[in-house]
């Protein structure tokens, strides 16, 4: 039996944790908050399809549930050689035989970056894009604008879909409560081809999706700051916004960074195919942490990419002699749902696909999201794979 600590309470350290005493192993877990988000299912509180509540798990109730120790606190130092972390209590946590670094990543600071709110920020902010939306629905109308940035550095740390789903389930849920003509949406982007990972197919559905719900675009300019009222753009455009929906492109964790770990040229944690951070034994990075292997230009940094380092780190502190790499699970897959349906997207080396599944893709999503929740609590059984 090891002892070890993970960082991080999100889909990567909550995983390693969940499987680590599944083999036997001491964990010590230190999140920042004291809750399990599950930020896939967040994307219908602007809405208000759901509450915070609702895509939350009480992270003492996994812990009792799993029988891990664990700690509410921000890490402020990790000085991983000595497998030695300090908190922001004060706390110095040491002496453990394996340390897993589960931090997430960082956010590219754009100029006025506070005048936009994030489906992938601080759980808050979702709630506060709720509380906008139903201020401009009870004034009328107005401009809504919905984007996410890039990383020249790094393109699977780009989150593009949880915009293009907030953005669709605004405009079908506007249309439900018969306002939709009273706002004006705009999708914005930096790149030529945004949501290009999915493949060419799903750019020409995407482009066709936006000609049927009377979306606008503006793509292919960087930004060059935000507004109170609206985005700056270098070609000198300005879009005006009064609620603006933004998510930034990831970038290396500012704790991580400052840290003796080695960072990779685009700014994450340099591991190996089996998440091992080489030069310092019993250090792992895992998830958003960790900078994803592979050469192709499409990979992403995705929960079930996370949850595959996680799992396959604890078979491999188990197992030392079978190793398990995530190399050959590197894949696209999620459900993008779009209020009153969804799309399933797959892509791989040998395979990109965008299927449409009306009404029903909806409903499958929800249903992993409550599959989630559950399974996680070991209230119903994990399915194979997943």
């Amino acid at each position: 039996m090891k002892k070890i600590l993970i960082l991080g309470g999100g889909f990567a350290g909550i995983e390693a944790a969940i499987y680590l005493r599944k083999n036997g192993h001491d964990v010590t877990l230190v999140s920042d908050r004291d809750y399990f988000y599950i930020y896939p299912t967040s994307i219908w509180i602007p809405t208000g399809e759901v509450t915070r509540k609702d895509v939350s798990i009480p992270l003492e109730d996994l812990a009792a549930k799993h029988k891990f120790d664990l700690i509410i606190d921000s890490v402020t130092k990790v000085e991983a050689k000595e497998k030695k972390v300090t908190l922001q209590s004060g706390k110095v946590l040491e002496g453990f035989d394996k340390l897993v670094v589960a931090l997430g990543q960082g956010k590219m600071k754009l100029e006025g970056i506070e005048n936009t709110l994030s489906i992938c920020g601080k759980p808050e902010e979702a709630d506060e894009l709720y509380k906008k939306l139903q201020e401009l629905i009870a004034k009328g109308g107005g401009k809504l604008t919905f984007g996410f940035g890039g990383n020249p550095k790094d393109k699977s740390a780009v989150r593009g879909g949880p915009a293009f789903e907030v953005l669709f389930n605004v405009h079908n849920y506007l249309k439900k409560i018969g306002m939709r003509d009273k706002f004006e949406l705009t999708f914005f982007a930096p790149m030529a081809k945004p949501g290009e990972k999915m493949g060419e197919k799903a750019l020409v559905m995407m482009d066709k999706m936006f000609g049927m719900t009377n979306i606008n675009k503006k793509i292919g300019s960087k930004i060059v700051r935000f507004e109170s009222d609206g985005i700056v753009f270098e070609d000198g455009t300005k879009l005006e916004s009064d609620l603006t929906m933004f998510i930034s492109a990831g970038t290396g964790h500012p704790i991580l960074t400052a840290s003796d770990l080695p960072i990779s040229e685009t700014g994450f944690v340099a591991t190996n195919e089996f998440n091992e951070v080489e030069g310092m034994s019993g250090v792992y990075a895992i998830g958003d942490s960790a900078s994803l292997l592979g050469d192709n230009d499409w990979k992403a940094k995705q929960g079930h990419v996370a949850e595959v380092m996680a799992k396959n780190i604890a078979h491999n502190i188990t197992n030392p002699d079978d190793k398990k790499s995530y190399i050959d699970h590197l894949n696209i897959l999620c459900m993008m749902d779009i209020g009153n349906g969804a799309a399933f997207v797959y892509r791989s080396n040998t395979s990109a696909k965008m299927i449409p599944l009306p009404i029903i893709g909806h409903w499958m999503k929800k249903g992993w999201g409550w599959y989630c929740k559950n399974s996680k609590l070991d209230k119903i059984p994990r399915i194979p794979g997943m």
